[in-house]
């Protein structure tokens, strides 16, 4: 029995390396895939990029041009402004005129040649005819090409004054990267690849999560745990904390998922905006505040690599040791480790500060983008926060829990006494015990006799 049940913990002692290898993999490869759409789909190329806009404002303006088809009604009223604004423009101009003759005398003389002749009369006599040819100009369509042609070239010059150039090296870079040509299917296909590895990485996850909890069981219910299995169920303990302390914690993204609004009549939508993403590690954490070279960060960052990754190493060690050596339970220091270090690694503080920062972060984003939806009743804002929790998260809860469970049982219920007794009760005697335990009936044999 006692042999199969020791099969048993090392057959999760495989499964549990084996998830965690696989688990390991796919999440460099999902992080790779994950940061490149992040990046592609980040606000910067979209509802912020000038390019973008001048498109959008381009599309709508030369469907306004060819939509001048113009109806009898319409006519009239197109050739009333027009004429209405080319009477302005002369009137203006004979404004201008007059002002800047009436500094010299021989200006003077061209403004009374000017009022004598009615020059500025004959012009706007013209007005008509003129409107007749604008309208004329506006119906060919290869005059409508030639306008289109000139509001795009203003427009851009316009955008590229005013607003300052966007980076697209890293946008070219990943686009390159995956062979893709336009921005739209790099996106669409990374967010395929992301999915299949999410539902790859899924399966590995909850096979992991599974054993940990039958090696729990296993750790609370067994009644008598030998040697050996005790290395088991640290070595497992050791695998599940390795995995989450290399993968991330926490993925917080925020990002409108749809904002739409009506330009000159026509919809203009935006989908997918990042405002912010970020998923670190316990390790990528503790790396990024020691490189930081502020004190106070720094000093940040020693805490939590020793009390979140040095102490619980040290102490599962230190369990290995005590297991094969019984006598080290007499040391202050290997029981401290052992058996007072779970208030000082502080494991079970992380893990509920990482689910407190997740719930805190998820209530501030869902308020915050929230706010956008009622800026106005014209504009229509869909916001989402898609931040969770992920496998280093759970993988370090599971080691946590089974961590404390093992040092329960070493410390009430299997002491090294028990430890070498259980050890002594799988070896069979050896022959001096064996003849030393029947030299008592052969003493004994004799006194019999010696009484006949």
């Amino acid at each position: 029995m006692q042999n199969a049940r020791l099969l048993i913990v090392f057959l999760a002692l495989v499964c549990i390396a084996v998830c965690s290898y696989n688990i390991y993999t796919i999440e460099m490869e999902r992080k790779d895939a994950k940061n490149d759409l992040v990046e592609l789909s980040k606000i910067k190329y979209g509802l912020f990029n000038v390019d973008k806009w001048k498109d959008i404002f381009s599309d709508v303006l030369s469907k306004k041009v060819e939509e001048l088809d113009f109806t009898p009604a319409e006519q009239a009223e197109s050739a009333e402004n027009i004429s209405a604004f080319l009477y302005k423009v002369i009137d203006d101009m004979e404004e201008e005129f007059k002002y800047e003759q009436s500094k010299s005398i021989s200006g003077m003389i061209k403004i009374g040649v000017a009022n004598l002749t009615d020059m500025f009369g004959e012009i706007k006599m013209n007005v008509p005819e003129y409107t007749d040819q604008i309208l004329s100009f506006l119906r060919e369509p290869s005059n409508r090409e030639t306008v289109k042609a000139y509001i795009t070239a203003k427009l851009s010059a316009y955008a590229d004054k005013t607003f300052s150039k966007v980076d697209y090296a890293e946008h070219d870079r990943i686009l390159a990267k995956y062979e893709y040509t336009d921005h739209d299917q790099a996106v669409s296909e990374l967010e395929t690849i992301v999915l299949a590895l999410d539902y790859k990485l899924k399966k590995y996850l909850y096979a992991g999560l599974f054993v940990g909890l039958l090696c729990m069981i296993g750790v609370l219910f067994t009644p008598l745990i030998s040697r050996w299995e005790f290395v088991m169920y640290t070595l497992i303990s050791l695998g599940l904390l390795g995995a989450g302390l290399f993968l991330p914690m926490i993925e917080i993204d925020a990002r409108i998922a749809e904002l739409g609004f009506s330009l000159l009549g026509e919809p203009v939508s935006f989908s997918d905006q990042i405002l912010y993403y970020k998923s670190k590690s316990i390790l990528e954490v503790v790396t990024m505040m020691l490189t930081q070279g502020k004190p106070d960060v720094l000093f940040v960052g020693v805490l939590v690599l020793l009390f979140s990754v040095l102490f619980p190493v040290a102490k599962l060690l230190t369990s290995l040791f005590y297991i094969f050596v019984p006598t080290l339970g007499k040391n202050s220091f290997v029981r401290f480790m052992i058996f007072r270090t779970g208030k000082w690694s502080m494991a079970d503080v992380m893990v509920i500060a990482i689910f407190m920062s997740y719930i805190g972060f998820s209530g501030v984003l869902t308020e915050q983008l929230g706010q956008l939806e009622g800026i106005s009743s014209s504009l229509e804002v869909l916001t989402t926060n898609k931040s969770s929790l992920q496998d280093g998260f759970f993988l370090f809860t599971s080691f946590v829990i089974l961590s404390l469970l093992i040092a329960h049982r070493q410390e009430f219920k299997a002491t090294p006494e028990t430890l070498k007794d259980s050890a002594a009760s799988e070896v069979p005697p050896a022959p001096e015990e064996t003849s030393k335990n029947q030299e008592p009936e052969s003493q004994e044999a004799p006194t019999d006799k010696e009484e006949e």
